[in-house]
Formats: structure tokens, C-alpha cells, sequence
């Protein structure tokens, strides 16, 4: 699943995961939602690479990330920065601040990290690397 040089993905940033539509599939998608339940239902139809979203606290039974964990059972990479380090409903908040905190087995595979920056990793997945 990891990208080779030569592909590029769109990178669109969404203050909500609802203003996707079918032209996203394979983008790398940076929301402001959050990653429960009704916002995997979204990014389960448009079809992004990789869906971002907030974790909205996490709350109970970890609702707020709920998403990650249906998004994983259909093979999409997601994951979640931290409510205290990105606003929540703010796409741009997502990709200045955002600190990874919770992801799927599908995005740790592409290489993200808990408690790292968001924009750096999709940098470095993003833009291909000159050999040593």
C-alpha cells in the first residue's frame, strides 16, 4: 500500500468529511470531523487513500475514533490528531497543528506515527525521495 515516487495524490483539506464526493477517491483527505462512526460513512463513499480526522476527545467507548476501526475492516488507511493540538471542525487547524494520535493498522503500514506532526508525515509520504 505504500505510494511509489511517481504517484501523486491529491491532497484536499475538508472542514468536513461530507463536502467529499466521488472525484476524491484515492485523495489523501484532511478533515476537521471527527473520526466516529458517521464520518466513516462518508469517507466509505467518496473512497479516500487516506481519510484524517480529529479524535474529538476520544469519549465514551471511543466514539470519537470509532471510524478508524470500520475504516480498517475495509482495508482504508485513517487516522486522528489530538482535540487539544487541532480544532475541531477546522481542516487547516488539522494540517498546521495536528498531532497524530490514533490510527488504523492500514495508516501505521503507510508509516504514521503516534505523537509526531501531521504535516511532516504526509510530506514525507508525499514527495519522493532522492536516493543516498
Amino acid at each position: 500500500m505504500m505510494m511509489k515516487p511517481s504517484e501523486k495524490r491529491a491532497v484536499r483539506l475538508v472542514d468536513s468529511i461530507t463536502e467529499l464526493g466521488p472525484s476524491d477517491a484515492g485523495c489523501i483527505a484532511i478533515s476537521g470531523s471527527h473520526g466516529g462512526l458517521s464520518s466513516a460513512r462518508y469517507a466509505l463513499a467518496a473512497q479516500p487513500w487516506l481519510s484524517v480526522f480529529n479524535d474529538a476527545g476520544v469519549g465514551k467507548d471511543e466514539a470519537g475514533i470509532a471510524g478508524l476501526h470500520i475504516l480498517q475492516r475495509l482495508g482504508l488507511a485513517a487516522l486522528a490528531v489530538s482535540h487539544s493540538s487541532a480544532c475541531i471542525g477546522l481542516a487547516e487547524s488539522t494540517w498546521r497543528e495536528g498531532v497524530v494520535s490514533h490510527l488504523n493498522a492500514a495508516a501505521a503500514d503507510l508509516g504514521f506515527v503516534p505523537g509526531r506532526e501531521l504535516a511532516p508525515q504526509i510530506v514525507a509520504l508525499t514527495e519522493p525521495q532522492q536516493p543516498r
